[in-house]
């Protein structure tokens, strides 16, 4: 079950690999993600000392929060994955043009995965072309719908 998504990054991005992690959360974080106060927009990871973060996820406190905690919305996540597979992430990342960008949070039995994916970023206009592409789909769609129409009513 998804429960955020980064709308954005297949318009920004191509999309080469996506890998899962796990995602380090205080309760707090889980009870909020659970109530739908997550918003993953803004996020991109990064590796640090062997390890990943991810960066910008917001999580909006509950107004039910616990009073001994202080909850911060935009702190830094660390991100779980087998050793190898960060390793080889680190590889690809320090080759020109290829980046870390989250695409997804989502429930896996109770834990809370993270759906991230090594990208290239899209020049502009490879962006145009993205737009005219799905412009061009959605007149087909018109088209067809209304030739499908047109013939029924003969």
């Amino acid at each position: 079950m998804s429960i955020a998504e980064n709308r954005k990054a297949q318009f920004n991005y191509h999309i080469e690999e996506r890998f899962e992690a796990g995602v380090v959360l205080e309760g707090w974080e889980v009870k909020a993600i659970r109530e739908g106060q997550v918003q993953l927009t803004d996020g991109y990871v990064v590796v640090k000392n062997g390890e990943l973060f991810l960066i910008g996820l917001r999580i909006n406190a509950l107004r039910s929060a616990s009073t001994h905690v202080s909850p911060d919305a935009d702190r830094t996540k660390k991100l779980l994955m087998k050793r190898g597979e960060i390793r080889r992430l680190i590889g690809k990342t320090e080759q020109k043009g290829y980046t870390l960008v989250p695409l997804n949070l989502h429930f896996k039995g109770s834990y809370v995965k993270a759906e991230i994916a090594l990208a290239k970023g899209k020049a502009e206009h490879d962006k145009r072309n993205t737009i005219k592409d799905r412009d061009w789909e959605r007149e087909q769609g018109r088209l067809m719908r209304h030739k499908v129409s047109s013939k029924s009513k003969e």
